[in-house]
């Protein structure tokens, strides 16, 4: 099977385009890592230094005969007050995602009294930041190559002209 030429510039071009697009993917985030939504873990901590991004998901792994994922306000939060929650995030599973795609602070609370355990945590949701923009030395580099592609071009240009004016006046 023979490729044509334009094929092949079309399959280039389409992998460029391919490669040169953002990747944009949703993170899932159990909470407390390894130790899932349990007591006597520090949930600020785990928070602490990672991105919520919206679109993401916080996925709540605990024991579910006995806990819960309520999301309350931050009054309820702060007093580990369960009795209003703003949605109950808990399916009886014991294994609960939430998707964060509103940019805003989120707050869980395990109701039952294992909120003063310290069963709470607090996210902030942010839209994802703007890709990187092009580096100022690849607008250099693609300048230098153009102004270096015109030095060469030019004398091999007159070289031309020069061989086909001297091969007409022969």
């Amino acid at each position: 099977m023979e490729i044509v030429p334009n094929m092949v510039i079309v399959i280039v071009t389409c992998t460029m385009i391919l490669v040169m697009l953002p990747e944009a993917s949703a993170t899932r985030w159990t909470v407390g890592g390894n130790m899932g939504w349990n007591t006597n873990f520090n949930y600020t901590t785990w928070a602490k230094g990672k991105h919520f991004y919206k679109d993401d998901w916080l996925f709540f792994v605990y024991d579910r005969n006995q806990m819960n994922v309520l999301e309350v306000n931050k009054t309820n939060y702060e007093s580990c007050n369960s009795d209003h929650p703003l949605h109950n995030w808990t399916t009886g599973a014991g294994r609960d995602v939430v998707p964060l795609n509103v940019t805003r602070n989120y707050y869980f609370i395990s109701g039952k009294g294992f909120c003063y355990g310290g069963m709470k945590v607090a996210i902030h949701v942010e839209n994802l930041p703007p890709p990187p923009k092009a580096s100022p030395l690849i607008s250099e580099a693609s300048s230098i190559i153009s102004s270096t592609t015109q030095i060469i071009l030019l004398p091999i240009v007159f070289a031309i002209g020069a061989t086909w004016d001297a091969f007409i006046n022969l």
